[in-house]
């Protein structure tokens, strides 16, 4: 027996060997196991650092007997995901991604179904922001929503999280649904706390033992079962808010379920179409999922680097008082006139960097970067963190300083090695709601508040709580009626 185990593993190391040769370098892979043992059986940006100053800006690593190409710095990611956008867009699906959503939808989805779904969600949104500025009024009542709120706190210490999520849930809750939700509704509550568990749960130790060993996980009791329950909450859900769409039949369509339902009916004899149920209920929990824990942990970020570096938030006031009247309402197109709050914005996206080293990418075809040929299939990961942390780019990248984004006259600059929405074909859907969102509400909360530690707290915890998304630890501060 133990001869037969050692010849399969000496076996299975040759093959590993074998395969190795027809990818970039990396560290020798174990068989079974790869290099899960040196990677701490998680992909942490910092050990992917230290490989890259061995083995250079691309390499492979192997997430058991799966090969990970990894790009680094703004030149590989470049030609990785902007040059050779079309190749590398597909979305590999875990396990655990695949048995929860299965291939529909915009996020987990590649090819023809990827495509459509994306195309037509991009239209959507572009519609809903036209016009009246839609989009951006509903922006802006939730902005004032979340200061009445401040307000109330009275100058005393209060965690801010709740409140800035269920501020920018409700965003894309009128975008896909066509309307808010109280902070009071059980179901809003429930959804909030489904999106966090779904997004949060393939990081923890069980959401890698259900990728490792799915058909076991999937008939064993454990916290996995809750998240595929909430799961099945949100789509019900959001299948019970088509299904009143569908008996109100409004006029002009009003929200991205009113669209879709229009497009459904469009396309219905189109044999090449994918615009179905499935596909509807998947899309909206995508942006469900993609459009509330993003933003609202950038805003955290920012409200934290503000009580870190007051100075910074003195000079962000003064700023908006110079250039704003006080009962102004801020749209996104003041920040034409706020360069250096805009940068601070803008630094703040790049130095929280909260998808840590981004989403994976599939070869859609044969490809060659960097000048390594890469077959159909393989699974790339951009590493975006070593971009907007690249030394050739940023002065001082380790230090949050928003003059990155500042001419020596004081104007705002755009960065090309700016990209923490990732680019290409797989860009991030919702960049440009999520940069609307990120400058209204920031720009009321400095011109309405002071953001001060609670009396006698003196040390600020920076380091990031790891994750799909790196929030930072729970806090406290207070809000200082200006």
């Amino acid at each position: 027996m133990f001869t037969l185990v050692a010849s399969l593993l000496i076996l299975q190391f040759l093959k590993l060997q074998w395969m190795r040769s027809q990818l970039p370098p990396g560290p020798v892979p174990l068989p079974i196991i790869g290099n899960l043992w040196l990677l701490d059986f998680k992909l942490r940006r910092e050990t992917l650092t230290k490989l890259t100053s061995i083995y250079g800006n691309i390499y492979t690593v192997w997430m058991g007997q799966t090969p990970v190409v990894i790009l680094n710095g703004y030149k590989a990611v470049k030609e990785g995901i902007i040059t050779h956008s079309e190749e590398t867009s597909g979305r590999p699906l875990t396990p655990f991604y695949r048995d929860m959503m299965g291939e529909k939808g915009i996020f987990l989805t590649s090819g023809h179904t990827w495509k459509q779904q994306r195309r037509f969600g991009m239209t959507v949104i572009r519609s809903l922001g036209l016009g009246k500025n839609n989009l951006e009024r509903q922006i802006q009542t939730e902005a004032h929503h979340l200061l009445d709120i401040f307000a109330n706190t009275k100058g005393k210490p209060f965690d801010p999280r709740t409140f800035i999520v269920h501020a920018i849930a409700n965003i894309i809750c009128a975008v896909v649904f066509g309307h808010r939700f109280s902070s009071e509704d059980e179901s809003f509550s429930k959804l909030i706390k489904a999106i966090y568990f779904v997004i949060y749960f393939q990081a923890t130790i069980w959401g890698r033992m259900y990728d490792a060993f799915p058909w076991l996980m999937h008939h064993f009791p454990g916290p996995h079962q809750e998240v595929f329950a909430f799961n099945d909450f949100m789509h019900n859900l959001v299948m019970n808010e088509v299904h009143a769409h569908e008996r109100e039949k409004a006029g002009d369509p009003q929200d991205l379920i009113d669209f879709y339902l229009a497009q459904i009916e469009k396309t219905k004899d189109d044999p090449t179409s994918t615009f179905n149920k499935d596909n509807m209920v998947q899309t909206v929990v995508d942006l469900l999922l993609g459009g509330t824990e993003t933003t609202s942990t950038t805003l955290l970020w920012a409200l934290l680097y503000m009580v870190k570096y007051p100075e910074i938030q003195e000079r962000v006031q003064r700023e908006i008082e110079a250039a704003l009247e006080p009962s102004h309402l801020i749209s996104y197109e003041d920040r034409k006139k706020l360069p250096y709050t805009n940068a601070v914005i803008h630094e703040t996206l790049r130095y929280s960097n909260i998808t840590s080293v981004g989403v994976p990418r599939q070869c859609m075809r044969n490809t060659t970067l960097m000048g390594f040929h890469i077959k159909k299939g393989t699974l790339l990961l951009p590493n975006l963190h070593s971009v907007v942390y690249d030394a050739e780019h940023w002065e001082t990248p380790w230090k949050f300083n928003p003059n990155h984004f500042l001419d020596l006259d004081g104007n705002f600059v755009n960065k090309e090695a700016f990209l923490p929405f990732s680019a290409g074909h797989r860009v991030c859907l919702g960049e440009q709601m999520a940069r609307v969102e990120l400058f209204i509400f920031f720009t009321n909360l400095l011109r309405a508040f002071t953001f001060q530690l609670p009396e006698g707290v003196k040390e600020i915890n920076m380091e990031y709580i790891l994750g799909a998304i790196l929030q930072p630890h729970p806090y406290k501060l207070r809000a200082i009626p200006r």
